[in-house]
């Protein structure tokens, strides 16, 4: 630049599009300030979903621990990972009744059903898969698939355990047992006593249940159906402590 060149003359204040982008910015503040003040907000549903996501990502108080989650292990707490955990009993059934039960396989394969609900998870025997008609032995030859699911569910879940037993509308007639009432009584006591017995379950997570026909989950009509009636139901889920009294419905088995 020559020394006589003049420098140009700088103009003072800010320059004239600050003033349209601060307006903008005053505006879009107003309109969020605007948005809150309709929201409402739910302190019940908000509580729920933050308990969940605290007991979901294994947030707990009760001990101080001071060693770092050893590498390989999920994060997530095992009681509330219930489709993972069907997924591996479903499989691992399937693939146990084609090693070692071929030919078990092919008479009661659809017999056996898995389930993921809310919270739980539910294996359920049904028809003559574990016990003969009216009796409350357990089949020597389903007493390996129990004793494998069972060490599953002493390593795999800490929730606890409900064994219940159904029955189709079929009266007893003869043995035993002069109901079907105490017919599914039976029959889940036998196999919370197996499971008891040869696994490493603690007591304290189960307990039992017998419905006798009062539970149905497919028309008695028809012989298909009152198969799918006749059944053991082996659920896993937690059982909320707030009450010694309270039991969780949505734990208990379904229609």
């Amino acid at each position: 630049m020559s020394d006589d060149q003049e420098c140009p003359v700088c103009v003072k204040g800010a320059p004239m599009w600050m003033c349209t982008f601060g307006d903008l910015m005053s505006l879009l503040l107003c309109f969020f300030v605007l948005l809150l003040s309709f929201s409402e907000m739910d302190r019940e549903k908000y509580k729920q979903v933050a308990g969940s996501m605290e007991k979901a990502f294994g947030i707990q108080r009760q001990e101080n621990v001071s060693e770092s989650p050893r590498a390989g292990l999920k994060m997530i707490a095992k009681d509330f990972d219930q489709d993972a955990i069907a997924t591996r009993i479903k499989e691992f059934i399937g693939r146990e009744l084609e090693d070692n039960f071929n030919e078990l396989y092919s008479q009661i394969g659809e017999d056996i059903e898995v389930k993921a609900g809310k919270d739980k998870v539910t294996i359920r025997f049904m028809g003559e898969s574990t016990f003969d008609s009216g009796k409350a032995e357990i089949k020597s030859e389903l007493e390996p698939l129990i004793l494998r699911i069972g060490q599953i569910l002493a390593k795999e879940t800490t929730g606890d355990i409900i064994i219940s037993g159904h029955t189709d509308n079929v009266p007893v007639r003869g043995g035993p047992f002069q109901s079907n009432l105490k017919l599914s009584i039976a029959r889940a006591a036998t196999v919370a006593q197996f499971l008891l017995d040869r696994t490493d379950i603690d007591p304290k997570r189960v307990a039992t249940m017998g419905f006798g026909e009062y539970r149905p989950i497919a028309d008695n009509l028809t012989e298909a159906g009152r198969r799918k009636n006749r059944r053991v139901e082996i659920t896993v889920g937690t059982i909320p402590k707030r009450d010694k009294m309270e039991i969780n419905a949505d734990l208990l088995p379904t229609e």
